[in-house]
């Protein structure tokens, strides 16, 4: 409504007040009449593909029954109907119904009326509760081969995977719910035509609820079971609102500057976006001009203000008409502090596990894990994705403790496990940082013989260097203890794996009882190979740090080369392995093989290419620096045309998850492509990543994804202390998604893990990446500038 999505998830459900774990329909066909402005879905209970099955697993009762769902536009409301196959059972009239979810965070102490009541959402939910008989008395068994475990899920005390046993009692009861009746832009009205509105508060069972509209199926009913009509409040002269997307953090005075102003595609009218400075005096507009018609992108129109004639330091702001961006720099140290530092000063050391991280008066968490680790069961589906088959055992047989797990690694966001790729990737990421910038800063105390960090406390050490060996040593010592590389570890319960906040409350600490994690291996010759990649690369500059692990490291590196199989997937992960072993090693065995997959590296260039470049320097072949480059050049139109599909100068396609992640990745890539092939890739695509990141992004929300950093960003993250409403300095949350089909969406919502989620491997380290590449890619033209002026 009016620019913003207001609700969701309508359908039938089995609970009150649903979570993520609790049964979904299985959507069977779905049809759009445009005739009658009609969209019809038909849906079943259950989905036996889910019951006690897949990295989500469900339990579904013992119902069976299909139904349709269809939603018309009627005038100026929608119609909402469900239609039965069959009536409801008698064990579960009450528990089926039609949910609708409002999104709390922009209803929290705004007003509603249900009929004659009244009341305002409130900021946590409120007693009184109900208690009810679960659905999970009447479990079904729709899965003649179930992988999870129901009791191990549901565990003891509180369960999430329960959801209908205690409920919060509803806030009203009635047949006419309105929302928000004090604003046009966001009221509207909910009718039931035969059956009660309900409404709930669905964070009484889970902290990431929403509140929800519900209405029961009645027995004995089958046809128009559920009737529903909802009215929103249209203000016909609406218009959207120009934003001006711009980086919050600032720029250089050498970069591109160019601000992103978007428009409703209705919006015929055009001012000129006016840049202003502003000083110690007041204002002083600066530039106006014209702004650059762009087109067509999503919903929303485009126009671009370039300001890259601008290089005067100083504070500056654009106003386009009625619309005002943020204030942000222009200054040569723009990137020099305060910009990627809070990655190495917060998040990689508050993410630390197996520690105690202290801040000067806070604790960010304890110690942590120190009964790491228990070898899972053998062909038992867990939580998350977790799978533990036969083939890849080890000398421990299921619920032996492997030693040597417990000490280093970070926790991956809010779930507070050790994924394989996302430490040994955050170490790859920070070994190719430190050579390319040798950063020697230090801020931290990191201890890994007491266990504690000290933010803010500097030992003399460079951060960096200390954070890859954290990193090396989770990823090493399990391979040493397990002869194989770990899939990950994990917590083994279901209640474990909702906790928030402090990790040292996860486990008690004492290795060998019921509450230790458990570890996964898999066979999985792509993972392998790059993790064989990664260790390679951390050898090198760990050599002088800390020489045994780069032995270490370097030994495992040559191992998993060695023993991995090579398929048609994983050919990419050899020839990346291949590359590193032989940056480290100068061997033969390695150039060889790369000069005889010349013809694959050719082929898929753009999987390779950034990576492939060192090597090709250093192998020093003709024959193959031809090959590699003219493949490059070739992939260099295929970027520009992807470039060229969206206003903000990247290679950006949109889709549910935040698309800030993959971005940052570009970006990062792209710096090995420029650096070693300037002649063929600018660096425009590194700076745009990087603005995009900052603040130059679709949709309304223009702040920076880096929490922290900018005038406005990010405070409110998918981090260990999402349940405070509140963020990790540094951290790099996923970003702005696409809801179906073309609305970009970035709430402030600490919940929604597809937009707000912070994670390891990636996000942040390729953030701070880019910053120090373009930190370094301005110096150099600085000096380059200078030194043409002297000639």
């Amino acid at each position: 409504m009016h620019g913003n999505r207001v609700a969701t998830n309508g359908d039938i459900r089995l609970e009150a007040t649903p979570g993520q774990w609790q049964p979904v329909p299985v959507q069977r066909d779905r049809k759009l009449d445009m005739k009658t402005n009609t969209i019809t879905v038909q849906l079943s209970y259950p989905d036996s593909s889910r019951h006690l099955k897949g990295s989500n697993p469900m339990i579904y009762p013992d119902i069976v029954f299909n139904y349709a769902v269809t939603v018309k536009g009627e005038g100026a409301s929608i119609v909402v109907t469900v239609d039965l196959d069959r009536p409801m059972p008698k064990e579960f009239i009450g528990k089926v119904g039609f949910n609708f979810e409002l999104f709390p965070g922009a209803l929290f102490g705004k007003p509603w009326i249900m009929d004659n009541q009244q009341g305002l959402f409130p900021q946590q939910p409120n007693g009184p509760t109900l208690s009810e008989p679960a659905n999970f008395n009447h479990t079904g068994h729709f899965n003649p081969d179930p992988k999870a475990d129901p009791k191990r899920l549901t565990g003891h005390g509180y369960s999430p995977i329960i959801a209908d046993d205690i409920i919060a009692e509803p806030y009203a009861v009635g047949k006419r719910f309105v929302v928000r009746p004090d604003d046009p832009y966001n009221k509207y009205t909910i009718e039931s035509e035969g059956t009660e509105l309900k409404l709930y508060d669905g964070r009484m069972n889970h902290n990431n609820g929403w509140f929800v509209v519900r209405s029961e199926v009645p027995a004995g009913v089958t046809r128009g079971a559920i009737k529903w009509v909802i009215t929103p409040n249209v203000v016909k002269e609406w218009v959207y609102t120009p934003v001006i997307q711009i980086s919050q953090l600032g720029y250089h005075p050498e970069q591109p500057k160019v601000a992103v102003i978007e428009l409703d595609k209705r919006d015929m009218k055009r001012e000129k976006p006016v840049l202003y400075k502003i000083t110690a005096e007041g204002e002083k507009e600066i530039k106006s001009a014209e702004g650059k018609e762009w087109g067509q992108f999503l919903r929303y129109n485009y126009l671009k203000f370039d300001f890259s004639n601008i290089k005067e330091e100083g504070l500056y702001q654009i106003r386009y008409g009625h619309a005002i961006s943020s204030i942000f720099r222009i200054a040569e140290d723009i990137y020099d502090r305060g910009a990627w530092q809070p990655v190495l000063e917060y998040f990689l050391p508050i993410q630390m596990c197996h520690m105690r991280i202290n801040e000067k008066y806070r604790v960010w968490h304890d110690f942590c894990h120190l009964d790491d680790a228990r070898m899972a069961p053998v062909d038992f589906n867990h939580i998350d994705g977790y799978v533990q088959g036969p083939s890849t055992l080890t000398k421990y047989q299921p619920g032996d403790i492997v030693p040597g797990l417990n000490i280093g690694g970070w926790h991956d966001a809010g779930d507070f496990d050790l994924r394989v790729e996302s430490q040994a990737g955050e170490v790859y990421i920070l070994a190719l940082a430190y050579e390319a910038f040798n950063v020697n800063y230090d801020a931290t105390s990191i201890d890994q013989i007491s266990r504690i960090t000290e933010i803010h406390q500097p030992d003399g050490k460079a951060d960096m260097l200390q954070q890859i060996e954290n990193g090396v040593l989770t990823v090493v010592g399990a391979y040493r203890a397990l002869g194989r590389l770990y899939r990950g570890i994990i917590c083994n319960d279901l209640r474990q794996y909702v906790l928030l906040g402090d990790a040292g409350a996860i486990t008690d600490g004492l290795i060998g009882n019921e509450d230790d994690r458990w570890v996964f291996t898999e066979n999985n010759p792509s993972r392998e190979l790059t993790t064989a990649a990664q260790l390679a690369a951390a050898s090198r500059v760990l050599k002088g740090f800390n020489d045994t692990l780069s032995v270490q490291s370097l030994e495992t590196a040559r191992e998993l080369y060695k023993v991995t199989e090579v398929t048609g997937r994983s050919k990419s992960a050899k020839i990346h392995a291949a590359t590193e072993l032989f940056l480290t090693t100068e061997e033969k065995e390695y150039k060889d093989y790369l000069l005889s997959e010349t013809n694959y590296i050719i082929q898929n260039i753009e999987r390779v290419g950034w990576f492939i470049g060192r090597a090709e320097k250093k192998i020093n072949d003709t024959k193959f620096t031809k090959a590699v480059y003219d493949a490059l050049f070739d992939f260099r139109s295929e970027l520009e045309k992807q470039g060229a599909e969206t206003p903000y100068g990247i290679p950006y396609r949109p889709h549910i998850w935040g698309a800030g992640w993959d971005i940052q990745a570009f970006g990062y890539r792209h710096y090995f492509l420029h650096t070693g092939y300037p002649d063929i890739f600018g660096p425009e695509y590194i700076y745009n990543a990087l603005n995009f990141i900052l603040g130059c992004h679709p949709g309304q929300n223009t702040s920076s994804f880096v929490s922290g950093v900018g005038a406005k960003s990010a405070t409110v993250g998918y981090g260990l202390n999402r349940a405070d409403w509140s963020y990790i300095p540094g951290g790099v949350i996923s970003g702005t998604a696409l809801i179906r089909p073309d609305f970009p969406e970035l709430l402030e919502f600490p919940f929604l893990w597809q937009q707000t989620e912070y994670v390891l491997g990636g996000g942040s380290s390729h953030y701070m990446f880019l910053v120090l590449a373009a930190r370094q890619l301005l110096s150099d033209q600085k000096h380059s500038k200078e030194e043409h002026s002297v000639k």
